[in-house]
């Protein structure tokens, strides 16, 4: 027998501190009229939710708006000052960090699972859900296996479900600090809204690394989908 969720978002109130204040959330006022994607997982500073979950979330997140997401929330069951402090760690400011610590929305979204083995007690199964005006239109839970499964609840999966059609290149920029040229190239992506990975020289890459994939030992050279494009105004001529 499959697993039943609710249809609609729980009514459930969490305190969170912000601002060295105390404050209610409440799931429903927070979701009603709203677009909102929210993943579920097993615990903050761990991982797989540390190295993937989060990260790509975070960086997915401005793709996400493009399509009419308004909110990307977190979700753990950890205290405030545990989600406050990894937010900060993550460099997540664009994500809503949930602290479920008495595990209230996980127990009523029929989420719990116990890791009591792992020395953590009840904590959220790795899932992700798109909430439209409160009611859940699309769930991706991870199995009930041993382990920590993380095949279905990430942020590609999410984006393939809300935009079919909408191809991700795949964009890596070769920089250096404090290079003009660099911070141009990589200005012309971001006011294309097109996401990329950046190499910096002596750092992530190597001059002997550069000039292999590239010929060249001059930056910023850019990658688009393996095709070599070139410095900042090659890149220039090949967006317009």
């Amino acid at each position: 027998m499959s697993q039943q969720y609710p249809k609609e978002i729980p009514n459930v109130t969490i305190k969170i501190h912000e601002n060295d204040n105390w404050q209610d959330f409440n799931t429903k006022d927070f979701f009603a009229n709203k677009n909102v994607i929210l993943f579920g997982l097993p615990g903050a500073f761990t991982p797989t939710c540390s190295n993937s979950h989060v990260p790509r979330f975070n960086e997915l997140y401005p793709v996400f708006k493009e399509f009419g997401i308004d909110e990307i929330l977190c979700l753990s069951v950890n205290d405030t000052f545990v989600m406050n402090a990894w937010k900060k760690d993550q460099h997540a400011e664009k994500i809503f960090f949930l602290p479920d610590g008495n595990a209230d929305f996980t127990k009523a979204m029929n989420l719990v699972v116990d890791d009591r083995h792992l020395g953590f007690g009840d904590r959220s199964r790795r899932y992700s859900m798109l909430v439209r005006n409160g009611q859940i239109e699309k769930m991706f839970v991870e199995e009930d296996v041993p382990g920590d499964p993380y095949k279905v609840s990430d942020a590609d999966t999410m984006l393939k479900y809300i935009a079919p059609e909408y191809k991700l290149s795949d964009i890596n920029v070769l920089t250096r600090e404090g290079c003009p040229y660099c911070a141009k190239a990589k200005k012309l992506l971001k006011d294309n809204k097109m996401l990329f990975s950046e190499l910096v020289l002596n750092k992530d890459i190597s001059l002997s690394q550069l000039k292999a994939m590239s010929g060249r030992t001059s930056v910023p050279q850019v990658f688009i989908d393996g095709k070599h494009i070139g410095g900042s105004d090659d890149l220039e001529k090949y967006l317009k």
